[in-house]
């Protein structure tokens, strides 16, 4: 199957390093002391943050920081596959955990001793980089819950098809079985937290598309920075009022 036309233009009409559009939005659930919708093109995730709060099982208590927990969970309709997939699933329980890691990366947990912070992440749609998109989404979430971070971390993928390297492949290009690289990354400092491939590059060949991921979560970065200064500005301009 040809993902790269011709005339260089994927199957959605996106140039080779053109991200999808993204959107986001903070504070969508009320309940939550921090949450946020983010969407990557079709795919839409929602994280809720709560915390920090007295640990729930004092045996998880740690005396020098917080206990992180995350839950990752998709919606039954978010593929339209009518397949029911049990709670704690295989691929749910490593991406809570790929999700958890990562934040603690940049959350100071050692500010919040014996207390536990919990993220929750819902994928409502999927079309490919719903990982990035999670990551992406629970960065907004504690990001809106005032929980202290070193630096914000941003997601976004990369792949390698028909000898191009493609930025935030949709889930056609995801499912087509080619290598692709997934990045977390923390942009202030300029370290990555999150490096995972699912099959084999050349070295040469490895750099450029983490390269491009790199780039990609650069991107994603300055727009969250722009969504999280619009919202400081609606709440000073709401105390003002």
């Amino acid at each position: 199957m040809e993902f790269v036309s011709p005339e260089g233009l994927r199957l959605d009409g996106r140039r080779p390093m053109e991200m999808r559009q993204i959107r986001a939005e903070i504070g969508a659930v009320s309940k939550a002391d921090g949450s946020a919708l983010f969407e990557m093109g079709n795919t839409k995730v929602l994280a809720a943050v709560y915390g920090p709060r007295e640990v729930q099982n004092r045996s998880q208590q740690m005396s020098n920081q917080a206990l992180v927990r995350c839950e990752y969970t998709m919606a039954n309709f978010s593929t339209g596959d009518r397949m029911r997939k049990p709670k704690g699933d295989r691929r749910s329980t490593e991406i809570s955990l790929v999700i958890r890691q990562t934040m603690e990366e940049c959350i100071l947990t050692h500010l919040m001793p014996r207390s536990q912070i919990d993220i929750f992440v819902q994928v409502l749609q999927a079309d490919g980089g719903t990982r990035s998109a999670c990551i992406n989404a629970a960065t907004l979430a504690l990001a809106d819950a005032g929980i202290p971070m070193r630096d914000i971390v941003t997601s976004c993928s990369a792949g390698y098809l028909n000898s191009t390297p493609l930025l935030d492949l949709n889930y056609v290009e995801d499912s087509a079985g080619g290598p692709d690289v997934t990045v977390g990354f923390l942009p202030k400092l300029d370290k990555v937290t999150l490096l995972q491939m699912d099959s084999k590059l050349p070295v040469d060949i490895f750099e450029n598309v983490m390269q491009l991921a790199i780039e990609g979560c650069k991107a994603v970065a300055n727009y969250i920075r722009e969504v999280m200064l619009e919202s400081t500005k609606k709440l000073e301009y709401c105390r003002g009022a």
